[in-house]
């Protein structure tokens, strides 16, 4: 374990060293924003990503940990063509019955050095191979901890579990919302932020603001202002104020990097358009994003897809229309950056069939190549989830306590529910041709 003064101090003296103006050559490639493209020198760039949550436990010294793992699964994805990876890069110990352990921090300022470098390996690993990451600095869903843990940290260890008979839907998700009016729980989580930000990479000796692997700072996965329009709407302002002031902290400690929020979109924001506008027309957040999950939100049956996945096709069209055209309004770049569908028959095996997740796939993908060749706001998408080698432990699909297979399922969830496998021969044969089409889309852009 290592407290913040030594998480922050050892990057002190290397940062002296960067202080003097680097030669314009040398000068290291940041994914900028310019209007609705984000760019990488001269060209746009536009990516095929993976959500891989658990790349740090992965990449940790430790018992949990399996570097060569690591490398094996970073180089799968690579030779699919996927170049973006959306990392958790935070998760806080506490009460929750479904989060993951070990996490990265807890209450106190003692942080785990075991993942904090098992996510400098990842970093320094993805670099050697031009991939950039999105790291997320918190989670309002359970399954790391997140905000309602923040909550229990200040508040004399009060709480509620996701999914407890005692507090149906939508308490969790109005509890959890609470956090933003929170000050000494937001002031822990900003102090969490002030330290990952402000790290020096022992491996690669860069800063993190320094390194050009990382594409962006995000706030938190999938932060919604309540479970409800009711209940949203006294919090909106502290919803707002939360959004801003992190962004702007982020700016302040990197000015290097993107800030995205990490939302889900309308969806995430109780369906209101007005509410999305809101939250993401500040200065500081740089690129909209959109979660899709058709079965999570009752447009697909799994025990009927054949007989509901056009329907459910039709939804997810019309649900990419609402935020192209949201980006056009606000004037910034979006990215798909999670997007899910139940194997055939809803099973969660390696051996289930993954044809109309494979259309899904593609038809997200349609949507992203078209609007490359079209000038739209789309610039990538990561899908949800890269599982590689890792497979369920137990025959219930469950993940227990202790539990080091590390599936893109995490562990709250059915493992296998969503991933994509190693040996998912069709679905990666379609990430793939996705990424050769897409990177001939377009026009390169002047500098």
């Amino acid at each position: 374990m290592v407290t913040r003064r030594s998480l922050v101090g050892g990057s002190a003296a290397f940062a002296a060293t960067l202080a003097l103006p680097l030669p314009a050559a040398a000068a290291p490639a940041f994914v900028r924003r310019e209007g609705t493209r984000l760019m990488l020198g001269a060209r746009p760039y536009r990516f095929v990503g993976a959500n891989m949550w658990y790349a740090a436990w992965l990449g940790a010294p430790a018992r949990y940990g399996d570097r060569a793992r690591l490398i094996r699964e970073l180089d799968a994805l690579a030779a699919m063509g996927v170049t973006n990876l959306r990392i958790l890069a935070s998760a806080e110990e506490g009460p929750l019955k479904n989060s993951v352990r070990p996490g990265f921090r807890t209450k106190g300022q003692n942080w785990n050095d075991s993942l904090l470098a098992g996510l400098d390996f990842c970093l320094a690993e993805m670099g050697k191979r031009g991939m950039k990451a999105v790291l997320y600095l918190t989670n309002f869903w359970e399954w790391s901890g997140g905000m309602m843990t923040y909550l229990s940290y200040v508040n004399g260890g009060k709480f509620v579990d996701a999914n407890d008979p005692a507090h149906p839907w939508p308490e969790f998700p109005d509890a959890t919302a609470q956090f933003y009016a929170s000050k000494p729980a937001v002031a822990l989580y900003h102090d969490w932020i002030r330290g990952l930000v402000s790290r020096t990479n022992p491996i690669t000796g860069l800063a993190y603001r320094d390194d050009p692997t990382i594409m962006a700072w995000q706030l938190a996965n999938e932060p919604r202002p309540g479970g409800s329009p009711a209940s949203a709407a006294p919090l909106l302002p502290a919803y707002y104020a939360w959004i801003r002031g992190t962004a702007k902290l982020v700016k302040a400690l990197d000015s290097n990097h993107l800030v995205s929020t990490g939302s889900e979109g309308l969806m995430g924001s109780v369906q209101s358009a007005e509410i999305f506008r809101a939250a993401h027309a500040f200065p500081e957040i740089d690129y909209l994003t959109a979660h899709i999950w058709p079965l999570n939100w009752s447009w697909v049956d799994a025990k009927d897809i054949p007989g509901t996945h056009a329907g459910a096709t039709a939804k997810v069209a019309d649900y990419l229309d609402q935020h192209q055209a949201l980006a056009r309004q606000i004037g910034k770049p979006l990215v798909i950056e999670e997007f899910g569908y139940p194997r055939d028959g809803g099973g969660y095996d390696p051996q289930a069939s993954t044809r109309f997740k494979d259309l899904y796939y593609q038809q997200i993908y349609d949507a992203v190549l078209t609007s490359a060749r079209t000038g739209g706001p789309i610039m990538g998408s990561n899908f949800w989830a890269w599982n590689g080698s890792g497979r369920a432990l137990h025959g219930d699909h469950r993940f227990r306590p202790g539990d080091t297979a590390w599936l893109g399922d995490p562990p709250h969830e059915p493992q296998g529910w969503y991933g994509v496998f190693d040996s998912d021969a069709s679905t990666r044969a379609v990430i793939k041709a996705h990424a050769s089409a897409l990177a001939t889309a377009g026009e390169p852009i002047a500098a």
